[in-house]
């Protein structure tokens, strides 16, 4: 894509989470993966794969211990590292944590949020005054805003208080892209939201069908929202993003009300299941914008096969006309589970453990198949382009 403000298609994204989990227990990704010590190290990594964009997160809550105080210190070797190793990061603001003090629903949210968005734009472009800079302000809001709002599995640790948690977290959201965009007008935003398919049980009633479409519709509010088609005294509009990413897992599809995940490769497919080519082509008959994978990833042995699946659905995708920009593997290194920490995912490319969180063992079919599908979507790519400047 000849338009494109990534320095590369493919992408990988490190952990960044800083969240409180079910248990309440503080978890700190960026420290439990060793990549805060080998940020340098971790981009060097990526060289080979030809990977030169990633996704970074400033940990809010590490950042303003108290409020309206800040201190970058590691924003900052993280930047340095990024410039000095020719890696564009793009800047999760607030991904899954807030400050000590401060719930979506506490009335000084907005207002605090707002702040750390302005200081990190001055800190950013301090450090770096020329380029480019993409930033997501608050990741999977539809998300967090049902683990926290509707789950209590995270902060407000509430039960049906979703929509409020959602509406407080796009107040902030939008105030915070204009006021970043005050500082710096030649930002670029991308956010970052779960694409979903909720689906009725076999044999539904009508009233299982229409519920079912219901909440399938329901994981556009966050983005109704920020575009403005909802909740207008918000100030949303359509210029507020200028690439919408989208989050796809295995677990991404499952049956209204059941929460049973639909199977994504066995003997039988199951007829409700529904390729990422289609959801995207959905997503962007809706809302006409660029499109980003912005997370994808399996675990285990099956890593291989996942990303096989999501490179021929991302090419239907290219062939239907979604202008996808891009693919994340999110993580590119190993995790622990948030609220079972002794679980590691082995869902990066890099395997870690609890013994070893910072051991970088390079799981090698995952290896050999990043490389094959980036040869093989390269060719679509390169036709796509070609497309492009021939109409």
């Amino acid at each position: 894509m000849n338009d494109s403000p990534f320095s590369s298609f493919w992408m990988a994204g490190y952990e960044c989470s800083d969240q409180l989990n079910h248990y309440g227990d503080r978890v700190d990704l960026l420290k439990l993966t060793g990549h805060i010590e080998k940020v340098e190290q971790d981009y060097q990594l990526l060289a080979p794969l030809g990977i030169a964009t990633v996704r970074e997160g400033i940990q809010w809550s590490k950042v303003e211990r108290q409020p309206y105080h800040y201190d970058f210190s590691t924003v900052e070797l993280m930047i340095k590292a990024g410039k000095a190793q020719g890696i564009q990061q793009i800047w999760d603001i607030c991904h899954f944590g807030y400050p000590e003090d401060l719930s979506p629903l506490h009335p000084h949210f907005a207002r605090r949020f707002v702040g750390v968005c302005e200081a990190f734009i001055r800190c950013y472009r301090n450090l770096s005054p020329d380029g480019l800079l993409i930033v997501t302000p608050i990741n999977e809001v539809g998300f967090i805003s049902w683990l926290g709002g509707d789950h209590a599995s995270t902060t407000p640790y509430c039960r049906g208080m979703g929509w409020d948690v959602k509406y407080a977290l796009i107040k902030a959201y939008i105030l915070g892209i204009n006021a970043m965009r005050a500082i710096d007008p030649t930002l670029l935003i991308m956010s970052t939201e779960p694409i979903v398919n909720i689906v009725p049980p076999l044999n539904a009633s009508q009233q299982d069908i229409i519920l079912a479409a219901e909440q399938h519709q329901h994981q556009y509010q966050a983005l109704d929202m920020l575009t403005g088609r909802i909740c207008p005294e918000l100030g949303g509009h359509a210029n507020l993003i200028d690439y919408m990413g989208f989050n796809f897992y295995y677990n991404n599809q499952w049956i209204s009300n059941v929460y049973e995940y639909l199977p994504w490769a066995n003997l039988d497919v199951d007829p409700r299941w529904r390729g990422l080519s289609s959801l995207l082509l959905e997503a962007y008959q809706r809302y006409g914008q660029k499109i980003v994978l912005a997370e994808t990833s399996h675990s285990g042995e099956h890593r291989p096969n996942w990303l096989e699946l999501i490179t021929k659905e991302c090419i239907k995708a290219l062939e239907l006309g979604v202008p996808l920009m891009g693919i994340c593997l999110y993580p590119i290194v190993d995790r622990p589970d948030w609220d079972h920490l002794h679980n590691w995912h082995h869902s990066g490319l890099w395997d870690a453990s609890e013994s070893e969180p910072s051991a970088r063992m390079v799981f090698e079919p995952y290896a050999a198949a990043i490389l094959k599908y980036q040869a093989l979507l390269a060719t679509h790519l390169k036709k796509a382009l070609i497309h492009q400047n021939v109409f």
